[in-house]
C-alpha cells in the first residue's frame, strides 16, 4: 500500500513538473517598462547616508544580462518588484547588466529601461561592468559608463576615466546626523578578459589596486587614524577563493572542477566558515595583481560581494574577509527558478564592523501570497509572474530537497549551509 502511495505521489509530481515546463514558459507584455532618457526624469540626490534609524540597506543586482529576448519584460519586473519590496537606500550592480548591440540606440535603449527603474523611485544606484558590458558593439566602456552618467541616480566614476577598468571608484556613506564618513563601499571594474589567447577572464588591474590602497588610506587620515569600515563589490570573484574550498576527489558529491585545473576538484571545507550553495565552479581570472592581498593589508574591508557565477549563492571566510557570491537577478523561464534571486547587504551605524546579509530566491519573494496580493489590485502582469515563479519554484524545490536528502542519507555530504 505505501510504496503505491509513493507511485501515485511521484507520478503527480511528474506531471506537475511537466505541467509547469510546457504551459507556464509564455510570457505576457510588461507595459510598465520606460525606455525614456535621462533629460526627461527628476533628480536624484546621490549622497548616501544612514537613515534616521541608523540603518543602511543595500541592494545587489547580479547579472541581469537584459537583452532583446522574450524574458526582457520580466526581468525588468523582476528588478523593479525587488526594489519595492526591499526599499534599499542605495541599488549595486555588479556588471553584464545589459547586452551590447551594434546600433548604441539599442544598447541605450536597454540601459534607459534599467535606469528608469531607479531613476523613478529616486533610488542611487552604482553601476559597474562585468566581462559582457562592452563585449560587443562601437560602445567603449567609457562610452557606456558616460551614458549611464546621464541619469542623476547614478553615482559617477569621477578618478577613474583614465582605467582600463573604468567603472572603479567609491561610495562614502555619511552618518545619519552629520556628514561624517562612517562607512564605505567600493566598487571595482573587474574587466572583462585578459591579452591571452585563448583569452582568460580579468581581474581588477594594478593601477585600480594602488587607487585603492591611495584612497583607503586617505579616509583612514580624514577619519583621525581610524580604519573606515567597508565591503567590496565588483563583477568577477578573486582567485583566492579557491584557498578555501577543499580539493577533493571527483566522486565526492557536491564538487566543482576548477576553472583553469581540470584535473583538480573542489566542495566546501566544512572546517572554514561557509554559507550558502556553492553550485557551479567559481569563475576568477587567470592572472592575479594582488588585489586580495591588498585589502588583506588594508584591513578596512569586512566583506567582496561578487556577481558572475550565475547560480551561485555562497561565502566563505579567507583572512577575515568574507568573500560572497550572488545568484543571478534576471527571469529565465523554467531553468534556474530556485537559484536566481537578489542579496540585500544591511549595516547599522551603532557597529560598523559588523554587517547582515541574506539572499532572497525569487521564487520565495514572488510566491503565492504575493500573486493573492497583485490580484487584489488588479494588477495582471503581476500575478502572472509570480505565479509562474511559485508554481515553478515550488516544484523545483521539492525536486531539489529530495535529491539532496538522498545524497545527505547515503554519504553525509551536504551542499547547502545557512546563509
Amino acid at each position: 500500500m505505501k510504496k503505491r502511495i509513493i507511485r501515485i505521489v511521484s507520478l503527480l509530481l511528474v506531471v506537475y513538473f511537466i505541467a509547469a515546463i510546457v504551459f507556464f514558459e509564455l510570457d505576457p507584455k510588461n507595459t510598465n517598462i520606460d525606455y525614456s532618457p535621462a533629460d526627461s526624469q527628476n533628480a536624484t540626490d546621490t549622497t548616501i547616508r544612514f537613515n534616521s534609524d541608523g540603518k543602511l540597506k543595500i541592494l545587489h543586482i547580479a547579472d541581469p544580462h537584459l537583452a532583446n529576448d522574450k524574458h526582457f519584460d520580466s526581468s525588468i519586473w523582476v528588478i523593479a518588484e525587488a526594489c519595492d519590496v526591499e526599499k534599499p537606500d542605495l541599488v549595486v550592480l555588479t556588471g553584464d547588466n545589459v547586452k551590447p548591440y551594434d546600433d548604441p540606440e539599442e544598447t541605450k535603449k536597454l540601459i534607459n529601461s534599467l535606469m528608469n527603474i531607479f531613476q523613478s523611485r529616486n533610488i542611487p544606484v552604482a553601476v559597474t561592468f562585468g566581462n559582457h558590458d562592452s563585449e560587443g558593439g562601437p560602445m567603449t566602456r567609457a562610452d557606456i559608463m558616460a551614458y549611464y552618467s546621464t541619469f542623476s541616480c547614478v553615482i559617477t566614476a569621477d578618478g577613474s576615466e583614465g582605467f582600463k577598468n573604468c567603472a572603479t571608484f567609491n561610495v562614502p556613506v555619511l552618518a545619519s546626523d552629520s556628514d561624517e564618513v562612517k562607512f564605505n563601499v567600493w566598487v571595482f571594474d573587474s574587466g572583462d578578459y585578459d591579452e591571452d589567447e585563448p583569452r582568460h577572464y580579468d581581474r581588477v588591474r594594478t593601477e585600480q589596486i594602488e587607487w585603492y590602497k591611495e584612497t583607503s588610506a586617505k579616509l583612514q587620515a580624514e577619519n583621525g587614524g581610524e580604519k573606515i569600515n567597508s565591503v567590496v563589490f565588483q563583477h568577477i570573484i578573486v582567485p583566492e577563493i579557491y584557498d578555501v574550498l577543499k580539493k577533493v576527489d571527483s566522486k565526492q558529491p557536491y564538487t566543482v572542477k576548477h576553472i583553469y585545473n581540470e584535473d583538480e576538484y573542489y566542495a566546501f571545507d566544512p572546517e572554514n566558515v561557509n554559507y550558502g550553495t556553492l553550485n557551479e565552479k567559481p569563475c576568477p581570472g587567470y592572472y592575479n595583481d594582488g588585489q586580495f592581498d591588498a585589502l588583506v593589508a588594508s584591513g578596512d574591508v569586512l566583506a567582496m560581494f561578487t556577481g558572475h557565477d550565475h547560480t551561485n549563492a555562497f561565502g566563505v571566510r579567507n583572512q577575515n574577509i568574507d568573500i560572497y557570491t550572488s545568484p543571478m537577478t534576471r527571469y529565465k523561464g523554467l531553468a534556474y527558478t530556485t537559484q536566481y534571486g537578489y542579496r540585500v547587504v544591511e549595516v547599522d551605524e551603532k557597529d560598523t564592523s559588523a554587517y547582515i546579509t541574506r539572499v532572497e530566491r525569487l521564487y520565495d519573494v514572488f510566491d503565492f501570497a504575493y500573486m493573492d496580493t497583485a490580484k487584489d489590485n488588479g494588477d495582471k502582469y503581476s500575478k502572472r509572474i509570480a505565479f509562474e515563479l511559485a508554481v515553478k519554484g515550488s516544484v523545483q524545490e521539492k525536486f531539489l530537497n529530495l535529491w539532496q536528502s538522498v545524497v545527505e542519507l547515503f554519504t553525509g555530504k551536504t551542499v547547502t549551509y545557512s546563509d
